[in-house]
């Protein structure tokens, strides 16, 4: 037995525990200033660096130091078991982030979310039977960790599906009842489970029922949300699973857990309620998934003859202009033509033009997912610019080129109140002199509307595979 060399409150402590709870305080530091550096391209890398530091921390010194009530360190197998498990997730986890493609992005981020929310879940599952059913508040974390770990993992593996086009979307009105019905049934099996007065044993069915209907919620929650409403569904299932680790912190009572889980809910639910705000929508709207449609505007309907541009006379204009910006939409990431586009920007920069990229806070299928895409083709940051601060400048823009975005540059949302997108702030592109719109066709957008900005008089459509389309404009270029 190692030498116990203080008391606090008549509980005797070793060495051992000291420097396992110390690991657990620096850990959490680490974890917060890894957080901090991430809320800046810059420094994000270093924050990655020293979150995984933290939590590299953590794992070891609870191999090492960890002991149980009776004392008794972690056994050898174990060990080597844990060991093993570690290092064929990271070798699979860092082939793929090796060779996933930019534009495959979201789908990785739910695939990683939802085995955070299904570790979560196990977790509680496997402690359920431990658990001290004269313990309200122990019972309590349980419960909330395998129910809310269970919808982050199936609700992420549906986002996955959806974002990878394997799963088709449900817009239908019957499903906000089945989710409330399966949502009553949760809560009542929750509380039977608290208040049985029964055994863990005793419990074992309603333990996995409750996994059972927590699985078919979180399937359920997501299959109605449409696919421009993925950045905030993925935000708040990233949530979910900070939560659920902070359960399973205090499950084990493992301060770096607890922390670690508190901190990934805290900034999810954040971010959730910032893309909820840039898209002036309720996140009850997008859970129930009514964004689109319904709308009695003239902007349903058709709005005219969408005027075509040539790409000579594309070339002309923008390698003749002074401000050029450029609005990225999903389009881009589909057609994978980011790096073709920074080209575009590199050649148009050497001519004089000063060229800028307007971000949209919910472009794309992810948060900051044409920030990643940009970066990715060695976009400097400084030309990423957000909604808010390149509005000002539309004004004087000379040429404004939308790529692949539609719902998140019509103007219907500003002038049009019985618009479904009414009231959404976007980007003007709509006051600038001259408007370049790169699209496949002439659909309409996620919202189901027609965009007031293709029929304007200074728009002209450049239609075509955006990737196909900016490299002919970059071989046009460079032959005037």
């Amino acid at each position: 037995m190692e030498q116990i060399i203080g008391n606090i409150n008549g509980i005797g402590f070793t060495l051992g525990d000291t420097i396992l709870e110390l690991s657990y305080l620096i850990a959490a530091l680490l974890f917060v200033v890894g957080l901090k550096l991430l809320s800046h391209p810059e420094s994000a890398r270093r924050g990655n660096f020293f979150a995984g530091g933290g939590m590299v921390l953590a794992m070891f010194t609870t191999l090492i130091l960890h002991k149980d009530a009776g004392g008794n360190s972690i056994q050898l197998t174990n060990v080597w078991i844990i060991l093993s498990a570690l290092t064929i997730g990271s070798v699979i986890g860092w082939i793929v982030a090796r060779r996933i493609k930019m534009t495959a992005m979201p789908q990785l981020v739910s695939l990683f979310n939802a085995t955070g929310g299904a570790a979560s879940a196990l977790v509680a599952l496997l402690e359920f039977p431990n658990a001290d059913m004269n313990n309200l508040g122990s019972v309590l974390v349980t419960v909330l960790g395998l129910f809310i770990g269970s919808v982050a993992f199936s609700g992420s593996m549906i986002a996955y599906g959806k974002l990878d086009g394997k799963v088709k979307d449900i817009f239908s009105g019957v499903m906000k009842y089945v989710n409330l019905l399966l949502l009553v049934a949760v809560v009542a099996i929750s509380v039977f489970i608290m208040i049985s007065g029964q055994t863990p044993v005793q419990l074992n069915w309603a333990i996995y029922l409750l996994l059972g209907v927590s699985l078919l919620y979180g399937i359920m929650f997501v299959m109605p949300i449409g696919g421009a409403d993925m950045p905030v569904v993925i935000s708040l299932l990233n949530s979910f699973t900070g939560i659920a680790a902070a359960m399973a912190g205090f499950i084990y009572n493992n301060q770096a857990m607890i922390l670690g889980g508190i901190l990934v809910g805290a900034a999810g639910t954040i971010l959730t309620l910032i893309m909820c705000k840039a898209m002036n929508r309720s996140l009850l709207n997008v859970i129930i998934g009514s964004f689109g449609g319904g709308g009695t505007s003239a902007a349903n309907q058709e709005g005219g003859d969408m005027k075509e541009i040539s790409l000579s006379d594309a070339s002309i204009l923008l390698s003749y202009s002074k401000s050029v910006v450029i609005v990225p939409g999903y389009g881009l990431a589909v057609a994978q033509a980011q790096h073709v586009c920074h080209e575009l920007e590199e050649i148009l920069s050497g001519k004089g033009v000063n060229v800028r990229f307007a971000i949209h806070p919910v472009a794309g299928r992810m948060p900051g997912h044409m920030n990643v895409l940009l970066a990715e083709a060695d976009v400097p940051y400084n030309q990423l610019i957000e909604m808010e601060n390149i509005n000002p400048d539309m004004p004087n823009t000379d040429v404004v080129m939308v790529i692949g975005a539609n719902d998140v540059v019509n103007p219907a949302a500003l002038n049009d109140p019985g618009s479904p997108i009414a009231g959404m702030p976007i980007i003007n592109a709509h006051l600038a002199k001259n408007i370049i719109v790169m699209k496949r066709g002439r659909g309409k957008g996620y919202a189901g509307i027609e965009n007031e900005l293709f029929f304007g008089e200074k728009t002209r459509m450049l239609f075509g595979n955006a990737k196909d389309s900016l490299q002919n404009l970059v071989n046009e270029i460079k032959s005037l």
